[in-house]
């Protein structure tokens, strides 16, 4: 009888994930079909659009976005939000261009090492803020946001570093290419593929997932939630620290306003891309397909000589659009596994899969 028990709730529960899972790769398919309409009928209108040179642009811009928008997965998905991103991207970039211009002689690997590590410590006084001290991750980072931009000014004291004050060899990293695609973009891939696979796989990813739906049972399974969601937060820095050295490498010019705002476009990338706002499902995978959407939306509106106030309203109309959709989705999938668990109770020869 237990077992027979047992087996029932592990049905039920795999039922259930396989239903999220399969509300994610349509969201996930949606998306690319959504980016397939629009180079292809941006393509029909201005053909130099699908040229070598504005793909490439495309990919370079959204690979920084993408980084971001990973590592904001990693928080959201835990019901939380980092709004400090963008900070902590200038911080690090300024930090690690200055360290370039003033003291060449330092190895490039060992600026960019530097420049992680001081994004996972802005990353810990979030985490801190939000796991340990219990403050809501919306104010939390909304403070850090002006305290790190503050940090920023302070060290910047209105110096900008140009792309002439670093060496070439950091500066090619942002316009090298490998077989065609830029490295930027393949430095985004395999940060993707590395987490995707760790929140696919190891339990330290899905405890996250575990903990975005429901921080009490979370508790309750012995999922140790405070760690985790520090965690989160550090590992968001540590791809800020990342991003904002991939941003000066890209750009040359480096002052204290680099990025400012910049994580507007990161939540509405992970939003875009299907992760939920209210944690506990979503993908890195979807975010970064969110990440190249927008990004590909800004340049083919730009092709279409659109005016730039349209644009950030037609981003913004996508935001709310896709908000909307997540809580449709999110209603449906929570009424269909009250059914499922219904059919279920009433009918114990049922399959979990509902066939």
């Amino acid at each position: 009888m237990t077992a027979t028990a047992t087996t029932g709730e592990t049905m039920r529960r795999n039922g259930g994930r396989r239903l999220v899972d399969r509300v994610a790769r349509v969201r996930e398919l949606g998306i690319v079909v959504a980016l397939g309409v629009l180079f292809g009928v941006t393509g029909a209108v201005n053909p130099s659009f699908l040229s070598y040179a504005s793909l490439r642009d495309i990919l370079l811009n959204s690979a920084i976005v993408a980084l971001l928008a990973v590592g904001q997965t990693l928080v959201v998905v835990t019901r939380n939000v980092d709004l400090s991103v963008s900070s902590v991207v200038g911080l690090s970039a300024f930090g690690g261009a200055l360290i370039l211009a003033d003291h060449p002689g330092v190895p490039v690997a060992v600026v960019i090492a530097g420049c992680v590590v001081l994004g996972a410590l802005c990353g810990a006084v979030n985490g801190l803020l939000v796991g340990a001290a219990k403050v809501p991750a919306l104010v939390a980072t909304l403070g850090t946001l002006y305290a790190f931009r503050g940090i920023d000014y302070a060290w910047a004291g209105g110096r900008q570093v140009n792309a002439a004050d670093m060496p070439e060899g950091f500066l090619s990293l942002g316009s090298r290419s490998v077989l065609g695609v830029p490295l930027l973009a393949l430095v985004a891939l395999a940060v993707l593929l590395a987490v995707g696979w760790t929140l696919g796989n190891l339990r330290a990813g899905r405890e996250l997932y575990a903990i975005g739906s429901s921080p009490e049972a979370a508790v309750l399974a012995g999922i140790a939630v405070r760690r985790r969601i520090v965690a989160a937060f550090v590992a968001n820095g540590a791809l800020a620290g990342l991003a904002g050295v991939m941003w000066a490498a890209r750009f040359g010019t480096v002052d204290a306003t680099v990025a400012t705002g910049k994580e507007l476009d990161v939540i509405a990338a992970v939003v875009v891309g299907g992760v939920a706002i209210f944690g506990g499902s979503g993908s890195v995978y979807g975010a970064a397909l969110g990440a190249l959407l927008l990004t590909g939306i800004t340049s083919a509106l730009a092709v279409l000589r659109v005016d730039a106030l349209a644009q950030t309203a037609i981003n913004g109309a996508l935001l709310i659009a896709a908000i909307v959709l997540d809580r449709v989705l999110a209603l449906r999938v929570a009424a269909a596994l009250r059914r499922r668990r219904y059919h279920e109770t009433t009918d114990p020869g049922r399959p979990a899969d509902g066939r």
